[in-house]
């Protein structure tokens, strides 16, 4: 893409976000994203983490195809689930399935960490060298179970999950902080799946909502 091509791709991506959310606020209760997050989702280029036949689509807003049958989210479900976590600039967050490395790009500008796990050993390491590229020195990325999240850093602020789990992982709530969320779809590879926001009370518990009917990649690993 041409710079001015590009510049004016990433507006129509930024229009058509705001769209979406205007016409599914009766779901999440939102008629507009943040511009903190909005100006994230303007300033990450989306082309350097999508395949190369595919770049001429990256500021669509729709999923894309990348490495071993996955897909990089909607930007709607990006900005959506990044505003649902409302991260300050103090943050460490915690992203289970990192996946092209996309949505963690899109963390690492608003928040001071990003702590990412990806299952799949291909997809860890050509995310960490996109974001290495782009000069993201505030995520780390591994190759692991996301299920069991990531304790060595833990508490998180939030807690983000980029794919469908049949349940709510214990092990991702235990690593929250006090007034910590968590954003996650649950629900069954070709069932209905749901968009959840949870929030750990000062007392431990949890408040629970379920935000926008969503279609996610299924998790995977030993759970």
């Amino acid at each position: 893409m041409i710079a001015a091509n590009k510049n004016n791709a990433r507006q129509q991506m930024l229009a058509d976000i705001r769209q979406s959310v205007r016409e599914s606020a009766h779901y999440t209760g939102r008629q507009d994203l943040s511009e903190k997050v909005m100006n994230a989702m303007g300033k990450v280029p989306r082309e350097a983490f999508v395949l190369p036949e595919y770049q001429h689509l990256a500021y669509q807003n729709t999923p894309l195809a990348i490495a071993a049958g996955q897909t990089i989210s909607q930007p709607l479900i990006v900005a959506l689930m990044t505003d649902l976590l409302d991260p300050d600039t103090d943050d460490v967050i915690l992203e289970v399935g990192t996946g092209s490395g996309y949505q963690a790009a899109i963390l690492a500008e608003l928040v001071h960490s990003v702590y990412s796990v990806e299952i799949i050993e291909e997809l860890a390491d050509s995310a960490a060298a996109a974001l290495g590229r782009l000069g993201y020195e505030n995520v780390q990325v591994r190759a692991g179970d996301g299920y069991a999240g990531w304790p060595e850093h833990a508490p998180y602020d939030g807690v983000i999950v980029t794919a469908a789990a049949p349940h709510i992982p214990q092990p991702l709530l235990d690593q929250l902080k006090p007034g910590g969320k968590l954003v996650i779809p649950v629900g069954e590879e070709r069932g209905l799946q749901e968009l959840l926001l949870l929030q750990v009370g000062e007392n431990g518990d949890i408040a629970q909502r379920s935000v926008l009917p969503v279609r996610f990649v299924p998790l995977t690993g030993d759970h």
